[in-house]
């Protein structure tokens, strides 16, 4: 075979093969046609070249290679030379295949006859001698398709045209019928034979299994007369089973065989045409071995090679390409949002009552646009930096942004006139000695328009904005954009008002909604993100039929379809332009269909008459559906033509039908409601059933391409379509390869068995993401089909979770993997996920069977993947929900659509599988980590009423009158723990060494993190009852309470304060001091352990360079003359706070941030700083920002925490005095924290630390995630032993700069530990770097990690030793070396 298919690698060869491949894709040529051509093609280029070729050539050059093989000779030569009679040419490397031509002419008979061979074994053929010489060839040919049967009439020595009178006859039956496709009548056809070559030919295609055979007479037309075999009929027999012989070889061998094919070839990268050129050749091998004798079993079990079976390590992709950044607004005209010249506009009219505002920059011109509401009117200043004569020219929009009218005259300013449909106006001068630039005035009062265009004339050129006019939307005076109070984030209330207004419009039918939308988002689609929101969140209440669809108005589908595409040709243009709205943008597509221009809507409507003509169906529930598609078509007709297909599938039985309808939400009501009810049930006739399948199957492809943006298949023949006019593969340079991937999908999408189809699924979308990206052509097709691709994909994924074993780690393993490159492919701003997908690799190299630090490190990778959904869960809540929550209100949505709409949103998305395989796999990863399903952060036993509460942060200034145990769904690490509770039990992910977890152990409160779900909600249903709570090795023992737990409720009651009291401390009189001068009377323990440690610890740990601003320097810099105003606000502030008003609390904080620097301490200060040499340039910018850092500190006496932990442990907060300790930053690699007493367990023998990448405030500032955590025996230092690995998502890093750290005169007082209440702040903010684990040495690199961690024990243990009582330290790495920055008694 090979040698016979010798000449289809040739330039001709491959070209003929390319074009077969497109034929075959379109649609144009049949598989198995494609083949014979190919064959046809083997047998003429042997041919040609036996009898054709008289010129010779001969070849000179090096032989580097050669080989025999099969009667094949192969030469590779260097430095060839190839000569004719008139011309030579040299080549530097040459192969030549060859072998003998008589030979080469054998294998080509031999092959056509095993190919005929093959044929035959799905063939029949029969003869007939006819009258004046004539004879009739039948073959009778099984399809590959394995429903279909080809019979082909050849009518030979023939000289005029027949016709062919025939008929199907059924078992049991001897009457003629026409087949089953055309109608179920009896009766017969005539069909004449047609002229091809020396033949006249006719080829029936018979699809139902039913027919036994075709009796036929043939006709004369020229004579009319008839022709019979002797006194009857001439009869074909149809032997469905022996013709369909190759589709009893089970589907899986068959593909074996095929996979053994491709490999003996050498694994090419073969088009979908040579895929199905194998699967045809593997077909005939087996009906080969089976003629043998070879039986099925025997074949299966020689076949060992697996079909598309998932790996066990999918090959790993570069997922590092796929990064998506959009953060800010990238527009390709001169548009910015702010100028100079805008900010020196509003400075001169002055800044009430500002609207909006717009610059434009072109060469050297500037252009600034305000619009004010003056008393209701609208005002609209238009401003430029041109010199001279200058005229704008421009006109009004009054409906949509696109319009130009002429402004009506009582608009006009001063100096204008009418001109050729525009209005012309001269700028008027308002130059001064500061400034320059020249101003129009233009009031529309309250006219209504929504924009206006313009260009200018400047002395004698035009100006326009880069070839179109410059464009400003204007904003509704009575909406303007609102701050909803939701996280910084907007929405364009103007819009949704208007939205809400043309609600009424809108509903009459689909076509004036599309319309509508298309026209408002035209006139928002500058108005940054909260237009295409508030576009998105009113298409998603219209999908989810929460909005009326049509409403008496009749309108045409090919009217829905255009309306339709014009939408979605403006969301493409959006997406191409607007790259940073692009999620938003990918989100209301999903919602809507494709829409088409011309016959695209009109097949609705044609193809339905159709149907009901060829099946006998005009009549009930049809005719219902047919008067409702003609009316007004909509994405329900999708479901109701499915319903119907699945009615008609089994066997006619109506709970198919209307169980489809139920669970796509179309009821009874929903079909009587529309314009056109539908009030009957479907009744067929059942020998309808082959027709209407077909038929119905055909018509819910027309349905999907124009209503249903995400069906895969309707989505991927759109996007190979050669009608749309472009070569979308060679204009965005896309690889064949996804031809092929598209291919595969189409046939995998078929199947039962989802491990393949995903993963051609995931391939797909990789091959398409570059052009995504970076479209160069049909861009909405790329994204349909990107968005029908991750559409199947989740379908599939979920299938797929119904058989995945998740006690099988690899196997989960690699499907989160999969899942998780989906996931890059869908996200915007996807950095972290991408993080993620690298670290899920990692993992899947490492597995090894129950092996606890495989264990470990997966749980932190999947602990981090719950992080980055539930923040990216949280991020479609600020975006959208405040959206709905206005839009829905105003258009009546029932409050449950409201308030799920954006949970709706986040689980039709890519994530929410995965959120699913996490859960359900973290169990198994915890057992082989010997974990149970609490992680103990403080132990001890409690007992008291149990509370559920959504975040522990909104109750810490509450007090329980009796013990309390609260469940928090959510803990941060930086709360206060409220008074009268025992125990806090929370699902968040909580380090130990956070505030709250010391606040818990020092008051003896039981604090855990429950990791089962199941749990925690059967924890939950007990609110308002009595629980107990045993501590023992494996976790926590929870029961109901009873009065043997009265020792508790005693150690709760004797275990509360009775206060604490702070001594006031005194100003030294030197506003900044060096470390040598600390001393308990002028600065906190912080900066005294900072001194006596610079004077013990040995050499290898480094100390860093410090200064301090004592106590009282801000009692004193507050009394200074500057500062009286600000002294007599906070007086009067703390007043109020001392009532109980805590909201004074950040009035006080914003009074300190006014104070001015003393001239004394900032001379100090900077001269202190240049002494210590420490990294600080003592330029104006560098103590603006090291006073700002300062008034920080100070302002932190004054947050809710430390108040309000003040008050519980009764401090007396005015005697609070806060020194500042400054000090350099070490910008290291890694942060760490040691407890020389194991905090968790009590142990003193035993020193735990966690450690993070970069600053460590991401460590101790409560930032999400769980650090690196160890443990180290004091008695063998040398071998740490890991319980966690990191899960903490970015990682801080700064430039070199100097820290202010608190350092109040209450940090670690007896009985209250004021650490961690107060705030540090450097003086230059540090970089939030998403933190990537995969290469991370700390983790992958055993040896560096042993050795860094000994070395940070040691530390640990030098520093208890110097002490002699456990301690809390702070340090960091830098390049191997040890940095202590600060030390406490541990508490």
């Amino acid at each position: 075979m090979a040698t016979f298919e010798l000449y289809r690698r040739s330039t001709i060869g491959m070209c003929l093969t390319e074009t077969l491949d497109e034929m075959v894709q379109s649609g144009t040529l049949s598989p198995e046609l494609a083949i014979q051509v190919l064959v046809q093609f083997d047998k003429s280029m042997t041919e040609a070249l036996e009898s054709q070729v008289k010129t010779k050539v001969s070849i000179k050059g090096h032989l580097h290679t050669y080989r025999f093989c099969d009667n094949v000779w192969t030469f590779i030569l260097q430095d060839a030379m190839f000569k004719n009679d008139d011309r030579q040419e040299n080549v530097s490397r040459v192969k030549i295949v060859a072998c003998d031509s008589k030979l080469l002419t054998q294998c080509f008979h031999q092959s056509r006859r095993e190919y005929d061979s093959s044929a035959m074994a799905t063939s029949k053929s029969h003869s007939f001698q006819l009258i004046e010489g004539m004879e009739l060839e039948i073959t009778v040919t099984g399809l590959p398709n394995g429903s279909s049967v080809r019979t082909e009439f050849h009518l030979k020595n023939c000289n005029r045209t027949w016709i062919l009178h025939w008929g199907c006859i059924y078992q049991g039956n001897n009457n003629w019928f026409v087949p089953s496709e055309h109608s179920t009548k009896q009766g017969a056809l005539q069909t004449p034979f047609v002229k091809s070559g020396n033949d006249y030919v006719v080829i029936l295609e018979l699809r139902d299994p039913k027919v036994r055979a075709v009796e036929f007479v043939l006709k004369d037309g020229n004579r009319n007369r008839w022709l019979k075999q002797h006194t009857g009929n001439f009869r074909v027999e149809i032997p469905w089973n022996e013709l369909h012989a190759h589709h009893r070889i089970p589907k899986n061998l068959i593909e074996r065989r095929a996979y053994t094919i491709w490999d003996r070839k050498g694994r090419p990268q073969n088009t979908a045409l040579e895929q199905q050129m194998d699967y045809e050749n593997a077909i005939r091998e087996l009906q080969a071995d089976l003629a043998r004798g070879i039986s099925i079993d025997d074949l299966q079990a020689n076949s060992s090679i697996p079909v598309e079976k998932a790996p066990s390590h999918r090959r790993k992709h570069d997922v590092q390409k796929w990064l998506q950044k959009y953060a800010e607004p990238i527009t390709k005209n001169a548009s910015v949002n702010s100028s100079a010249l805008a900010e020196l506009l509003k400075k001169s009219v002055g800044q009430e009552n500002v609207v909006s505002q717009k610059s434009f920059h072109v060469r050297n011109y500037e252009i600034a646009v305000l619009q004010k509401n003056v008393n209701g009117d609208c005002r609209l200043l238009v401003a430029t930096n041109m010199a001279g004569p200058t005229v704008l020219h421009w006109g009004v929009a009054k409906s949509s942004a696109g319009e130009w009218l002429t402004p009506p005259p009582d608009v006009l300013p001063e100096k204008s006139k009418i001109v050729h449909g525009a209005c012309q106006t001269y700028f008027t001068d308002m130059s001064s000695r500061e400034h320059s630039y020249q101003l129009i005035d233009i009031n529309f009062k309250r006219s209504g328009f929504v924009g206006i265009q313009f260009v200018i004339w400047s002395g004698s050129h035009w100006v326009n904005n880069n070839g179109a006019n410059f464009a400003v939307n204007l904003k509704s005076l009575n909406s303007t954009s609102v701050k909803l109070g939701v996280d910084g984030k907007y929405i364009l209330k103007w819009l949704l008002d208007e939205i809400a207004e043309r609600e009424k419009e809108a509903e009459r039918s689909l076509m004036h909604r599309f319309n509508i939308a298309t026209e408002l988002t035209e006139r928002c689609k500058d108005e940054g993100e909260g237009g295409c929101i508030g576009i998105m969140v009113w298409m998603k209440f219209m999908a989810t039929r929460h909005l009326t669809w049509n409403k008496n108005y009749n309108v045409k589908p090919r009217e829905i379809s255009e309306a339709l595409e014009r939408f979605t040709n403006l969301m493409e243009k959006i997406y191409l332009q607007q790259p940073y709205k692009r999620e938003i943008v990918r989100l209301t597509m999903a919602l809507v269909g494709r829409g088409g221009q011309g016959d695209v809507g009109q097949r609705i409507r044609d193809e339905i008459l159709v149907i009901q003509r060829n099946n006998h169906c005009k009549s009930g529930m049809m005719e219902e559906w047919h008067q409702k598609l003609h009316n007004n078509s909509s994405a329900d007709d999708v479901i109701i033509c499915e319903a119907l297909l699945n009615y008609v599938r089994s066997d006619f039985r109506i709970d198919a039908y209307w169980k489809t309808l139920k669970a796509n939400g179309i009821t009874k009501e929903r079909l009587a409601s529309y314009d056109r009810p539908i009030v009957s049930e479907p009744r067929f006739k059942s020998d309808a059933k082959e027709g209407l399948i077909r038929d119905l199957t055909m018509y819910l492809k027309t349905l999907k391409a124009v209503h249903s943006g995400a069906d895969l298949e309707s989505a991927i023949d759109t996007f190979l379509s050669p009608s749309k006019g472009h070569n979308v593969f060679a204009l965005n340079g896309l690889s064949p390869k996804l031809l092929d991937l598209l291919s595969s999908v189409k046939r995998l999408v078929r199947e039962e068995n989802t491990a393949p189809l995903i993963e051609k699924l995931v391939d797909a979308r990789i091959e398409l993401h570059p052009a995504l990206r970076a479209p160069r052509a049909r861009a909405k097709d790329l994204l349909f089909l990107d968005i029908a691709l991750e559409s199947c994909f989740k379908t599939t994924i979920e299938k797929r979770l119904i058989s995945l074993n998740f006690n099988n780690p690899p196997e989960v393993v690699f499907v989160i993997c999969v899942v998780l490159e989906n996931l890059c492919l869908s996200t915007f701003n996807n950095e972290e996920v991408i993080c993620c997908t690298k670290d899920c690799y990692r993992v899947s190299e490492t597995y090894r069977a129950h092996d606890v630090e495989w264990a470990l490190q997966t749980k932190a990778v999947l602990d981090r993947l719950q992080l980055v959904l539930a923040d990216r869960c949280q991020h479609y809540l600020r975006l959208i929900q405040p959206s709905a929550n206005y839009l829905g209100q105003m258009l009546r949505v029932d409050k449950h659509g409201i308030d799920v709409f954006t949970e709706e949103v986040v689980r039709a998305g890519p994530g929410a599988v995965l959120s699913t395989l996490v859960n359900r796999f973290d169990p198994c990863l915890r057992k082989i980590a010997n974990l149970g399903c609490w992680q103990v952060i403080s132990s001890a036993d409690a007992y008291g009423f149990l509370v559920c509460v959504n975040e522990l942060i909104t109750v810490q200034s509450k007090v329980y009158s009796k013990p309390t145990v609260i469940i928090a769904c959510k803990v941060t690490g930086e709360e206060e723990i409220p008074d009268g509770v025992v125990a806090v039990l929370t699902p968040s992910l909580i380090d130990v060494l956070s505030h709250v977890s010391i606040r818990a152990r020092n008051s003896k409160i039981c604090f855990a993190t429950c990791f089962d779900q199941n749990v925690l909600r059967n924890l939950k249903s007990k609110e308002g009852r009595e629980i107990s709570i045993h501590i023992n090795s494996t976790g926590l023992v929870i029961s109901d309470g009873n009065n043997s737990d009265g020792h508790v409720r005693h150690i709760y009651i004797s275990s509360v304060s009775h206060g604490v009291i702070s001594k006031r401390k005194k100003f030294c009189s030197n506003y900044v001091i060096s470390s040598k001068e600390f001393t308990s009377e002028m600065v906190g323990s912080k900066s005294c352990n900072i001194k006596f440690l610079r004077e013990r610890v040995p050499s290898w740990i480094k100390i860093p360079t410090s200064v301090a601003l004592p106590f009282g320097t801000f009692e004193c810099a507050l009394s200074d003359d500057s500062n009286k105003d600000v002294a007599h606000k906070i007086s009067a502030l703390k007043v109020s706070l001392n009532r109980g008003d805590m909201t004074k609390l950040k009035a006080i904080q914003e009074a300190v941030l006014q104070m001015n620097a003393p001239v004394p301490l900032k001379n100090e200060l900077i001269h202190k700083l240049r002494s210590e040499r420490m990294s600080y340039h003592g330029d104006e910018s560098s103590w603006n920002r090291s006073w700002m850092a300062i008034k920080k500190v100070w302002a932190s006496k004054w947050n809710e925490r430390a108040y309000i932990s003040c008050k519980k442990t009764r401090v007396d907060h005015d005697a609070v005095c806060m020194a500042v300790l400054v000090q350099e930053v070490i910008c290291g690699d890694y942060a760490f924290v040691i407890h020389t007493n194991n905090p968790v367990t009590g142990d003193p023998l035993e020193i735990y630390t966690e450690i993070v990448k970069g600053l460590g405030e991401t460590l101790v500032g409560g930032y999400p995630g769980r650090a690196m955590s160890f443990i180290t025996k004091k008695t063998n230092l040398k071998s740490p032993t890991v319980i966690s690995y990191p899960s903490k998502r970015i990682g801080l890093y700064s430039k070199p700069s100097v820290i202010f750290r608190s350092d109040s005169n209450n940090e670690d007082l007896e009985g209250y530990a004021g650490a961690g209440l107060y705030d540090s702040v450097i003086m230059d903010e540090a970089e939030e770097v998403v933190v990537d684990y995969s290469r991370e040495q700390l983790i992958v690199d055993k040896a560096f990690q042993v050795r860094l961690f000994s070395a940070i024990a040691e530390a640990g243990n030098v520093i208890e030793t110097l002490y002699g009582c456990p301690q809390d330290i702070e340090g960091v790495v830098k390049g191997g070396i040890i940095y202590v920055v600060q030390a406490r008694p541990q508490l």
